[in-house]
């Protein structure tokens, strides 16, 4: 396996890698259903009541603009069809049956949501880019992620799996704590309020998030130290981290809490006024990357990810890092002005947008058999 810290690889050299056989492709996706035909979403204010009575459903659902980014990429190439993840996904793979599938669809219901794509196309015998169900469905359970990786001796912060409030009789942890929805991504249901400094606080807010998400929640102690997002490409040998970006929380307004919140993500950190928020590569020593960069291959080897994911890192008291989130379908808002962080650390790295996407098509061809 490789890793690259601060080095960046000539476009030439990158591109001559690119696969050049010409595919059957389907693109799987959802798209947010808030967007109009153009594209645009019903803006949001910042001030409280406008975030309590948000929808966030669709959080982790890609905009238009990203999903024709990812079609056009693709048709460089390969001949493209397109599948919405619905109801009707599995006849239309069933009768269109394409060579291979690049996944992105993230689907709605229940915590095995991300894997039901991949499942259907598991029972149809037809090859897809990403990971399989399994890790699919472990890495969106935070708890049972940090299970996983507390067995294999990777960092992680202590943690609580709260299902009611009965389980805080086990609370043992020290505060601040961070709350989380069990099953959710894009920040979702991680608002600046998920920083939680007593007892009661904490009480108070699972009380009234338990109706909101019907699921159980993950409450784990604040991490103090540096944030970094790590983007992982590729399968054995030529499994390589990108260059490590860092989360200069330091950016966010004051009255936010020290976390990249519902509110920093979606709210603050927007196109037209964005944060700071992101340097890439991180300024950090070659001793703290080689730790993280090390950190996040064997994070995505135990949890058996495929092709590429996303790792998130932050530095204890002692300042070694942690494993805090692994998501294995990553976003990639195609506009450089977005804080998307894997195209981010792809274009420090020498790829451009449509580079990206075929290197991950050309790992899952590669991982089929279909080179």
């Amino acid at each position: 396996m490789l890793y690259f810290v601060q080095k960046k690889l000539k476009g030439s050299v990158i591109s001559s890698l690119l696969l050049n056989k010409k595919l059957k492709v389907a693109l799987t996706y959802n798209v947010k259903p808030e967007e109009n035909i153009t594209g645009e979403r019903t803006p949001l204010s910042s001030n409280s009541s406008s975030l309590k009575n948000f929808n966030d459903t669709y959080a982790e659902w890609d905009s238009i603009d990203t999903v024709n980014a990812i079609r056009d990429a693709l048709a460089v190439n390969h001949d493209v069809m397109m599948i919405e993840a619905d109801e009707n996904a599995f006849e239309k793979f069933r009768t269109l049956r394409p060579e291979i599938v690049f996944n992105v669809a993230e689907c709605a219901y229940g915590t095995s949501r991300e894997a039901q794509i991949p499942a259907m196309l598991d029972m149809l015998q037809i090859p897809y880019s990403g990971s399989d169900p399994l890790t699919l469905t472990t890495c969106l359970d935070k708890a049972r992620t940090k299970e996983v990786l507390s067995y294999h001796n990777i960092p992680t912060s202590k943690f609580l799996l709260v299902e009611s409030l009965k389980d805080l009789a086990k609370f043992d942890l020290k505060f601040p704590v961070i709350m989380k929805p069990v099953a959710e991504g894009s920040s979702k249901g991680i608002f600046d309020s998920s920083f939680v400094e007593s007892f009661e606080q904490l009480k108070e807010r699972l009380t009234e998030l338990f109706s909101e998400y019907n699921q159980p929640f993950l409450v784990e102690e604040f991490l103090p130290g540096r944030e970094f997002t790590v983007a992982v490409l590729g399968n054995g040998d030529e499994t390589r981290v990108l260059p490590i970006i860092e989360l200069n929380l330091n950016e966010l307004p004051s009255h936010l809490a020290p976390i990249y919140s519902y509110e920093a993500k979606w709210v603050v950190d927007t196109k037209d006024n964005p944060l700071n928020i992101f340097s890439c590569p991180a300024k950090i020593s070659d001793e703290l990357a080689a730790k993280i960069s090390d950190l996040a291959l064997r994070t995505y080897k135990v949890l058996r990810c495929k092709d590429w994911s996303r790792i998130d890192i932050r530095l204890d008291a002692k300042g070694e890092p942690n494993v805090i989130e692994i998501n294995p379908l990553p976003g990639v808002l195609p506009d450089p002005k977005d804080n998307s962080c894997f195209p981010k650390a792809a274009r420090t790295f020498g790829l451009n947008y449509s580079e990206m996407i075929n290197k991950v098509l050309e790992h899952a061809a590669k991982r089929n058999n279909l080179l």
